[in-house]
């Protein structure tokens, strides 16, 4: 979801600070240039991720929720389910 990060991705030259990440960079790098995956910028109110992420308002993870296909499940639902394992 980052610009800098889609931008480093598509960009073949080296940068010191990021030696940390090389093998995840090459492997992205590498499926771009063979055009196996596209990298696109998702802004902020696409990023589904974000319920995995980040504290959020209620409405907001309702939200994702809801768009993720998952569902919440009451304390006593929670319970009968682990329950049953």
């Amino acid at each position: 979801d980052s610009k800098s990060a889609i931008a480093i991705s598509c960009n073949p030259v080296q940068h010191s600070r990021m030696k940390h990440i090389a093998v995840h960079y090459h492997f992205i790098l590498e499926h771009v240039e063979k055009g196996t995956i596209e990298l696109y910028f998702v802004k902020t109110d696409y990023q589904l991720s974000d319920i995995f992420t980040k504290a959020l308002p209620t409405d907001r993870f309702n939200y994702l929720v809801r768009r993720l296909g998952m569902c919440s499940l009451s304390p006593q639902e929670l319970e009968c389910v682990a329950k049953s394992q």
